[in-house]
């Protein structure tokens, strides 16, 4: 697997589909060869990921160009 999830879709053989009618968690399934647990692996790699951008982001920000706000880490 790459260092980066990817949906390698080849648009020419595949009709538009409304993204309504997109099952992402079938996407990210099939884009891991179709190992569930890879996937969840992938998953949570790519949320600590995103959070240390996020703390790193809000390390380097000044509270007046968010006007106050402050990144929340987890969902509540």
């Amino acid at each position: 697997m790459p260092d980066q999830l990817a949906l390698n879709i080849d648009v020419e053989e595949c009709p538009p589909v409304p993204a309504q009618e997109v099952d992402l968690v079938e996407s990210v399934i099939r884009a891991c060869g179709g190992d569930a647990r890879a996937a969840v692996r992938e998953l949570l790699a790519d949320a600590d990921f995103l959070r240390d951008q996020l703390y790193t982001a809000s390390c380097l920000l000044s509270r007046g160009i968010g006007r106050g706000w402050r990144p929340q880490y987890e969902r509540v």
